[in-house]
């Protein structure tokens, strides 16, 4: 089954490239404007010669990968304390549901004030809008314990840790993986926002100084390569989802099928 949905996939693929060659070769677009798959190609292999391009993409990484860390473990933290301790989830729910629809773009002039182009920017739009797809998930999977099982612990006389690492915790770790998965490409897609938006290093910049500098192939060429990234961290996010969840049903019952 996964060799028939890896062939599918690929005849996808190849066909979605035989469209980008076909469509300006025939005069459907522009070529100025959109490029064939071949001429991106080749902008592709002339960027990944470039020490420069590397440069960038670790750039862009480190902020991905800083950001999101820190978003989980904030993320985490504070939705087990806002469940755990009485009537502080109420207390504090109003406020989540002000703070959380406000796009993480509308706060890029804050950004700039505080931090310029440093990388505290992008930590900072990175934090916030990967931050909240965490937390949601976690009070989402308290909320599906068991009231049975957290009074059979009590009565069993666990203590509060013991309840969060024997009882909580392994409910809520199913809906946190999925706020981590989620969190990994928002951060992606904020952290090259904002290198594109305030200038800071790393694809997303350079991305600009190609489209701004009329090097149209190049900038294809850079998107595919965001795109690719995105893709590879999706993937790498399912693959820890899967090993750290191998015990839970709904990963048994996937590789069962």
């Amino acid at each position: 089954m996964r060799g028939v949905n890896a062939a599918l996939g690929a005849a996808g693929l190849a066909g979605f490239l035989a469209l980008g060659e076909a469509v300006p070769r025939l005069g459907l677009v522009e070529e100025d404007y959109f490029p064939p798959t071949s001429r991106i190609a080749d902008a592709l292999g002339t960027e990944i010669t470039d020490p420069a391009f590397w440069t960038a993409l670790g750039d862009t990484l480190t902020g991905w990968a800083l950001g999101l860390a820190i978003a989980v473990g904030a993320g985490i933290v504070i939705g087990v304390v806002l469940s755990v301790v009485p009537y502080l989830r109420e207390a504090t729910a109003s406020t989540i549901e002000f703070l959380r629809p406000i796009p993480s773009v509308a706060l890029i002039p804050l950004a700039v004030l505080l931090y310029g182009t440093e990388l505290r920017s992008v930590l900072l739009l990175v934090v916030y809008a990967s931050f909240w797809q965490v937390l949601i998930q976690v009070l989402y999977g308290v909320r599906d314990v068991d009231p049975v099982a957290e009074e059979t612990a009590r009565s069993y006389g666990l203590g509060t840790w013991a309840r969060i690492r024997h009882v909580l915790w392994p409910t809520a770790l199913p809906y946190v993986m999925t706020g981590v998965r989620l969190a990994a490409a928002v951060a992606l897609i904020l952290a090259i926002t904002a290198e594109l938006v305030i200038g800071a290093p790393g694809l997303g910049a350079r991305i600009a100084v190609a489209q701004t500098s009329q090097a149209v192939p190049e900038m294809y060429a850079l998107i595919v390569v965001a795109g690719l990234l995105g893709l590879l961290i999706n993937v790498g996010a399912r693959s820890v989802e899967r090993r750290a969840l191998a015990w839970h049903q709904s990963v048994r019952g996937e590789v069962a099928v």
